[in-house]
């Protein structure tokens, strides 16, 4: 049995890029950054960034484009796939790619960017925002080490 699928949480590196392919089909690529923290063996907390390079294509890829901006959080389902072509210099080059089948859009940042309605005031007069940065939401994995050993199976 054979599996191509990759999941992926992240930040998008740049604005979607949107456009038609021939048959009239849209098409939408932008890149997403996923963070890894662990600690080593010695304790100390290491970091590690991976890009990703995500293709979308149809209605999906009109509504990354409507939605999404540099920054925004984003979660990606979809196939991993490497393209080959032959460049002018003669040369070959390739590019690895998460051809998207399912995207979830990530919380919104206050400001209404992306084409993102802004959240009406709260009750009461107050208003939000208020020119402040509102940090975006963090996954925080738990700092624990697994024994190998441990594991039922």
């Amino acid at each position: 049995m054979n599996l191509n699928k990759a999941f992926i949480i992240g930040n998008l590196t740049r604005d979607p890029e949107l456009r038609t392919l021939p048959s009239g089909a849209s098409l939408a690529t932008f890149g997403v950054a996923t963070n890894r923290t662990w600690k080593n063996q010695s304790g100390e907390k290491q970091e590690d960034t991976q890009f990703h390079n995500i293709v979308l294509f149809g209605r999906q890829a009109e509504i990354a484009q409507q939605y999404l901006t540099k920054g925004s959080s984003v979660f990606i389902e979809g196939r991993i796939q490497t393209r080959v072509w032959d460049a002018q210099d003669g040369s070959k080059k390739s590019k690895t790619e998460i051809v998207a089948e399912k995207m979830q859009l990530g919380p919104r940042r206050a400001g209404g960017q992306g084409g993102q309605p802004q959240q009406p005031p709260q009750a009461g007069g107050e208003k939000s925002g208020g020119g402040q940065k509102e940090e975006l939401e963090t996954i925080e994995y738990p700092n624990e080490e697994i024994n190998p050993e441990e594991i039922p199976f």
